[in-house]
């Protein structure tokens, strides 16, 4: 085996387990600084995974149950250091719309999206998630905000009884809102606050650096483990006012309640549930749960991606978006065998680990780590959270996700932009899946009116020259015509045109008709259609199609030249009688061979 076998045979490993890339240079540094942030990130994470697996009609612990696979799985195939894989709340609310807040489904979902996702990663078929444009994104994740934030607050005033489905919630909220739990209330606007506070602390913090003193290093260290631990102290904070309230036999909060304690026993995802009506079999569980088999998974891997993407740019390294589809494949399908629900990368929890120095994957292993700790050992402390609390934190989480300046900069920027973004921001809260796949449609359609009408500039002078302004597709071959029609034919009396291809790097065989059609309209008149600056793609396209007539200059002023019947200007013909040979010296000539 030669030495560039071994090398290639190496790259080809380090691609699809880039651990090996990493875990030779690793350093007792970089163990330290992951360290710290895989600390931070399970701090974060463990309050998070307990309210979201509220906004997924779940009991709590299948949130903690979905929070630590993701760790260990991308410790070996993830490519970013950064992304943290674990529930969301856009996932949590998928989860929630499509599982019927059954656990055996949202577990089934999270087999079925992995294989599917893994799927994917296998046939590289990542760039399918380009069709998916960032205005229909924005729709979704800011009607997403919309509908986890005002589902919260029900928690967070203490309400009861409140349907799931967004416009009765908001009708039955407001209906019962004399109703509120006084104790709830303060309790959630507390936190919320302090959560608040607490953010603006560390997005005010001065850096740090080795200048100052000892004792102002020390002050801004704990500022910054606290705010970036905030979720985790302010749920301890609640719940050590929940627990002192209990002592004193008065409990003015709903509480968390119990949390099944220990890890989650590892058994295959259900594939049939036994109801009290009978058996459902897995085929009525996959009509069941219908277009989310297609919206989870993709969304899945498009917050995913877009997360790592994001950091990768910030942060000056790349991310191979293949390998993370097999990441987040492999973590959902693992996971259905620990009744994990689907679970996608995390922007905010990505944020913190990114902010706290991580420089590695391997700073999943201590948030993994945390998990099953506290899985095992601090279930029991999880029954006094008030979910008010755990609501402040989902408000809190979701807030940023809608993005009031989009509408503006798309204003500014790209009106017709602001069509995708609000039919999926309207549809979202009807039905998701209707939402994307109605922002999709017509930002497909928006696309697709670009191909089949690209303008076309027309410069008045000498000589008629038009020139195509974007790539010729058989769409746009008759609105090509019409516009050569017009601008030539249609003149008193018919003028001669140049066709200024530059910007025309492929045609089809609709094309070459649609062409063919030209030259014999303008035959009949008696004028020329001549050809200039055509790429050799579309030149040996249209000498192998034999148009008769055809003729094509290398430059404009040539054309211009041989259209005023300058002496000295003869085109490249190209008969229908024409050999091979002629076209071979054609090229030669034009210096394309």
């Amino acid at each position: 085996m030669t030495l560039s076998t071994c090398c290639c045979s190496l790259s080809a490993w380090q691609r699809r387990l880039p651990i090996l890339a990493w875990l030779p240079q690793y350093s007792l540094q970089w163990m330290k600084m992951d360290f710290i942030a895989g600390l931070s990130v399970g701090l974060t994470v463990i309050p998070q995974a307990l309210a979201y697996a509220e906004v997924a009609g779940l009991l709590p612990q299948y949130g903690l149950y979905s929070a630590f696979m993701g760790c260990f799985v991308y410790f070996f195939l993830g490519t970013s250091r950064d992304v943290t894989l674990g529930p969301t709340a856009i996932m949590s609310l998928l989860v929630s719309f499509y599982t019927f807040h059954e656990p055996a489904y949202a577990v089934l979902l999270a087999f079925l999206s992995g294989c599917i996702q893994l799927a994917m990663g296998f046939l590289r078929l990542g760039f399918l998630l380009d069709f998916i444009s960032c205005p229909v994104i924005k729709g979704f994740t800011s009607a997403a905000a919309v509908t986890i934030g005002f589902g919260q607050i029900k928690n967070l005033l203490g309400l009861q009884n409140i349907p799931r489905q967004f416009f009765l919630q908001v009708y039955h909220t407001f209906l019962n809102i004399r109703e509120t739990r006084v104790g709830d209330a303060v309790l959630g606007l507390v936190c919320m606050v302090l959560l608040l506070m607490l953010k603006l602390m560390r997005d005010h913090m001065p850096p740090v650096n080795t200048e100052m003193p000892l004792g102002v290093r020390l002050s801004c260290g704990l500022v910054w483990t606290a705010a970036t631990a905030r979720n985790a102290l302010v749920v301890s904070f609640a719940a050590l006012v929940a627990y002192s309230f209990v002592v004193t036999g008065y409990q003015p909060f709903i509480l968390t309640g119990e949390i099944a304690k220990g890890l989650p026993p590892v058994r295959a995802p259900p594939f049939s549930v036994t109801t009290a009506n009978g058996t459902v079999s897995f085929t009525r569980m996959v009509q069941d749960m219908g277009a989310g088999l297609a919206v989870v998974p993709l969304m899945g891997l498009l917050e995913s991606i877009a997360v790592a993407k994001a950091f990768a740019s910030q942060n000056d390294y790349h991310v191979d978006a293949n390998q993370e589809l097999l990441a987040i494949g492999l973590t959902n399908m693992l996971g259905s065998f620990i009744s994990s629900y689907p679970v996608t990368g995390s922007f905010g929890r990505t944020a913190v680990n990114a902010q706290s120095g991580v420089c590695t994957p391997a700073g999943g292993l201590v948030t993994g780590a945390l998990v099953l700790l506290s899985l095992n050992y601090l279930t029991s402390l999880f029954y006094y959270i008030p979910k008010a609390a755990l609501a402040a934190v989902i408000i809190m989480a979701v807030a940023p996700l809608f993005d009031t300046k989009i509408f503006g900069t798309l204003w500014r920027v790209k009106r017709l932009d602001l069509l995708p973004l609000s039919v999926t921001f309207l549809l979202c809260f009807w039905e998701v899946q209707y939402g994307i796949l109605a922002g999709t449609l017509v930002s497909t359609l928006i696309l697709l009116h670009s191909v089949a009408r690209p303008k076309t500039q027309v410069s008045e002078g000498s000589v008629l020259v038009l020139q195509p302004a974007s790539g010729l597709h058989f769409p746009a071959i008759e609105a090509l015509r019409d516009t050569v029609l017009s601008q030539a034919l249609e003149a008193s009396p018919p003028r001669s045109a140049v066709l200024e291809c530059s910007h025309i790097c492929s045609i089809d065989y609709t094309v070459v008709l649609g062409l063919a059609g030209l030259l014999e309209d303008f035959r009949k008149q008696h004028v020329s259609l001549v050809f200039v600056g055509l790429q050799v793609p579309v030149l040996r396209t249209l000498l192998a199609a034999d148009l008769k007539g055809f003729q094509y200059f290398p430059t404009l002023e040539e054309a211009e030249k041989y259209l005023r019947q300058e002496p000295g200007t003869e085109p490249y013909n190209i008969c229908e009688d024409s050999f091979p040979e002629h076209k071979v010296t054609l090229l030669k000539a034009l210096g394309h061979w």
